[in-house]
């Protein structure tokens, strides 16, 4: 049987809340108990609204509960950038192989059209 890793991946756009902190719990102690580790990854890609203070105010709070990751944005690891706005690339680079493989496509709508299926399909109560 492979490893267990488990994750926590909080946005930076605030502080941890409690369910944040909950989710993190958990997950710490599931790979403590089953011998695994524990990633740390930040979803920063939502650039308008995450910031570096609240990155560190997060993982603060978390290191002050006691939840450090095996990796991670301050551990480092052998599956970094653990931050995934650093990890754009990387993703680009499978997103072309599975175009080319034709495995995935483009999609060409435009921001009115891609709204107009979403209002659509919330008011039909479908997945979008």
């Amino acid at each position: 049987m492979s490893e267990v890793r488990t994750r926590f991946a909080p946005s930076p756009s605030g502080f941890l809340h409690i369910g944040g902190a909950r989710t993190a719990l958990f997950n710490y102690l599931y790979a403590k108990a089953c011998g695994g580790s524990f990633v740390l990854r930040v979803e920063d890609t939502d650039q308008e609204r995450s910031t570096r203070e609240s990155e560190d105010i997060i993982l603060d709070s978390l290191a002050w509960l006691g939840i450090k990751g095996d990796e991670g944005v301050r551990e480092g690891g052998p599956y970094g950038p653990y931050r995934q706005s650093e990890r754009l690339d990387h993703y680009q680079k499978y997103t072309d192989d599975l175009v080319k493989n034709g495995l995935a496509y483009p999609c060409f709508c435009t921001t009115e059209e891609l709204e107009q299926k979403q209002n659509r399909s919330k008011q039909l109560g479908i997945p979008h």
